[in-house]
């Protein structure tokens, strides 16, 4: 199959429509569904990808588990399969554009506009850590952000699928792109949770100050520089921002994993506390404390209604029988001073 020109009809379901984005490692083409008639984005892995079984075998298994993630932040897999020999995805169509290039074209976002939308990024990437599963190559170009200011995160599984190719391949596309990835991941180390939260902190340094932490454009500099350079404090970019925004960034950005925030969620809990201490409105995340915290305390007043109404009943139960009682009393008493 040629690689710039792929059959019109994949999979004698999926009728190619146009090219929609071309990059190092696959082509992605908006389709139709001709089964359910439907608008899909089918991407194209290279076709050096997959010259043996095994690695066949992994993209199976990796294509698999991140189509079993179902979650509003996350781009949902339909299908996969083989088209002469080359691997293909098939993905939910989402219209919108990636962070990147919001970056690209807007600049900096200031951090009300920024941070309900890396809370949906963690509430995404959360949920497949609670799945069992790391997403490897967190960076902008993997956020896409609709007109309505949805986001969600796409590649699941790619980046660990590529985990077979060449040696001098594996910096850039297994353990995610250089100026993204994790301290562990430039140093050949399997990525863990906490290597997400590392990228999606570099993630959200960039779109509060407009620049990554660090940069070079030779990978062994960038690599040493996760590894062993301090960040840039995001205030000495950005004057105005809180300080304690800057110390979640500075620890999300710690060398060792075990200083940062170990999953997603961790990471989306506490951003969604500064906001709510900061009264910053993010109507699509999971981690809204302050609705969590005011239904259940609406729960335990309409409790405590009830409990009162019931306790109030009984008691007067209880003053009505006794009535009869007390009256037999005075009557009693009533005779005896008679007499």
């Amino acid at each position: 199959m040629d690689e710039s020109n792929p059959p019109s009809i994949i999979g004698s379901r999926y009728q190619i429509l146009e090219l929609a984005g071309r990059g190092g490692m696959a082509d992605i083409f908006l389709a139709k569904d001709l089964m359910l008639e439907r608008k899909v984005a089918l991407k194209f892995l290279r076709h050096d990808f997959s010259i043996d079984d095994t690695f066949k075998q992994k993209f199976l298994f990796e294509a698999r588990a991140a189509a079993n993630l179902t979650h509003v932040n996350i781009v949902t897999i339909y299908d996969f399969g083989f088209e002469d020999g080359r691997p293909y995805l098939v993905m939910e169509f989402i219209s919108g554009t990636d962070l990147k290039t919001l970056i690209t074209q807007h600049g900096k976002m200031s951090y009300i506009e920024s941070l309900p939308l890396i809370l949906q990024a963690c509430a995404g990437i959360g949920y497949a850590h609670r799945a069992g599963l790391v997403h490897c190559d967190i960076k902008p170009h993997n956020l896409i952000i609709t007109r309505d200011r949805r986001l969600k995160v796409t590649d699941f599984g790619i980046a660990r699928v590529l985990s077979s190719i060449k040696p001098d391949e594996q910096s850039d596309l297994v353990w995610g792109s250089p100026l993204y990835f994790s301290p562990e991941q430039a140093s050949g180390k399997a990525p863990s949770p906490a290597s997400d939260v590392y990228s999606l902190g570099v993630v959200l340094f960039e779109t509060l100050t407009g620049q990554t932490p660090f940069y070079s454009e030779d990978a062994v500099e960038l690599a040493a520089m996760h590894r062993d350079q301090q960040p840039i404090p995001p205030r000495y970019l950005i004057p105005d921002l809180p300080k304690s925004l800057e110390n979640i960034i500075l620890k999300v950005l710690s060398k060792e994993p075990a200083s940062r925030y170990r999953t997603g969620d961790q990471f989306g809990r506490v951003l969604q506390t500064f906001c709510d201490q900061n009264y910053i409105v993010t109507p699509y995340s999971t981690f809204n404390t302050n609705a969590i915290s005011n239904s259940q305390e609406s729960s335990n007043q309409e409790s405590f209604d009830w409990k009162s109404i019931t306790l109030s009943f009984l008691a007067l139960l209880m003053v009505g029988g006794l009535i009869p009682f007390w009256f037999y009393i005075i009557l009693k008493y009533a005779n005896v001073f008679q007499q």
